[in-house]
């Protein structure tokens, strides 16, 4: 299996030359990866970039907090200290460090590689892509349509574990009274604007969600069905714990994984924590798609883009850290402990959990999978639906029908 290493490697060496790499280069990397099973994942890269041939450093840089990391690298890069690698999300976030021409082109060592031929869907390369080049490597496919149900909890309430969250809102009483939390939450307010996002979908559907962020129709923010959603997020919001407010994503999780609450609505970034804690999928844990009896996965998910350096060995560095990102056997290694899906189907599926599976079979059907806002939207506007559905979520003086016109007006405003 060690060929994959060694083939990627060849592959970038190419593009510079064999004497380029012949000096070994350290790689600053940043990212936010820092919970425990997201530092399992990206221990696999570190692990496996220095395990190549030429001897190379990974640097880690670990920021706790995907707005808070970004922040730092665009900072880093403006301010000339550039590091070699950052992560990002799968969006228009790094837009303007393209067009600025920041950012390493990638496009010889994506061609010379076939990127096209074995990353899918497209959608995720083509976010890449800027005028015609590539600049940046998509390492995973997550996405937000993911509940989390504790067996025992639901177990401790008489209940079986709901597959849809109408179902889940009539379970609330007995969750209480069996002294669960039912929605387990925290503070940041992107947790809100996911975890409401998917709540939409499930009434909505791909049509609606099409209409909001593709064709921008401010309108329909004000329909019925939009409505209905945020009626469904306002019953399940008005039973959260008081400790939500200061409490990040993954402790969020440790409530369901320890049987404090029942469910969680979490990207499937969330499944590497039930792994690192030793729980199975299907006894101790549900990971429900949707959650909803009509299922769809969005594609978002992370990539890594390498700002320029004046260093010819760093550059060569970094061409082999892309390479190494989407080889196949890293692949495998890197998704599985990250609790994502790989963006690549050739590799061994043989350690993929019933969650993974779950997801691969949904992702085989292209009528299934669809992009998230943040596709079609910039990262201010994102921003924007943050601060609105964490107030609409704490705020119970919010009308749902003051949600929905602010809702249409950052629709019917949103950049293009």
């Amino acid at each position: 299996m060690n060929r994959f290493v060694l083939v990627g490697a060849v592959s970038a060496a190419a593009l510079l030359g064999s004497t380029a790499i012949s000096n070994a280069a350290s790689v600053e990397v940043m990212h936010w990866w820092t919970s425990g099973g997201e530092q399992a994942a990206v221990s696999v890269f570190a692990e496996e970039f220095e395990a190549l041939e030429s001897g190379h450093t990974w640097i880690d840089t670990a920021i706790a907090g995907g707005d808070a990391s970004r922040s730092a690298t665009l900072q880093r890069i403006l301010g000339g200290d550039a590091p070699g690698a950052a992560q990002f999300n799968i969006s228009r976030q790094f837009e303007e460090l393209a067009e600025a021409g920041l950012l390493l082109d990638l496009t010889d060592l994506a061609e010379a590689e076939g990127w096209r031929d074995f990353i899918r869907p497209d959608a995720i390369l083509d976010v890449c892509e800027f005028d015609g080049r590539i600049y940046c490597v998509p390492v995973n496919i997550h996405s937000w349509q993911w509940g989390w149900a504790s067996v025992p909890a639901f177990e401790a309430a008489g209940l079986e574990v709901p597959t849809n969250l109408e179902d889940f809102v009539a379970a609330i009483p007995a969750l209480q009274e069996a002294g669960i939390i039912p929605l387990a939450i925290g503070g940041e307010p992107w947790q809100h604007n996911g975890a409401l996002g998917v709540t939409l979908m499930s009434v909505m559907g791909l049509e609606g969600h099409l209409r909001l962020y593709r064709d921008r129709d401010a309108d329909y923010a004000r329909s019925e069905e939009v409505a209905r959603g945020l009626e469904i997020w306002r019953e399940m919001t008005a039973t959260i714990d008081d400790g939500a407010a200061n409490r990040n994503w993954n402790d969020t999780t440790n409530l369901v994984i320890t049987d404090q609450a029942a469910l969680q609505i979490m990207g499937d970034w969330a499944r590497g924590e039930f792994a690192l804690a030793g729980l199975e999928a299907g006894v101790d844990y549900e990971c429900l798609p949707g959650p909803s009896d009509d299922p769809y996965l969005d594609t978002g998910g992370d990539i890594f883009l390498f700002p320029k350096q004046n260093d010819p060995e760093v550059e060569a560095a970094q061409l082999e850290m892309a390479s190494m990102m989407v080889n196949p056997r890293v692949q495998a290694l890197f998704n599985n402990a990250k609790g994502s899906l790989p963006v690549r189907d050739d590799v061994d599926f043989s350690l993929a959990d019933a969650c993974m599976r779950k997801g691969l079979e949904i992702l085989s059907n292209p009528d299934r999978v669809f992009q998230g806002a943040g596709f079609y939207m910039l990262e201010d506007d994102v921003q924007r639906l943050n601060d609105l559905w964490v107030e609409f979520s704490f705020n119970r003086d919010m009308s749902i029908e003051e949600a929905q016109e602010r809702f249409a007006n950052i629709i019917a405003t949103a950049a293009e």
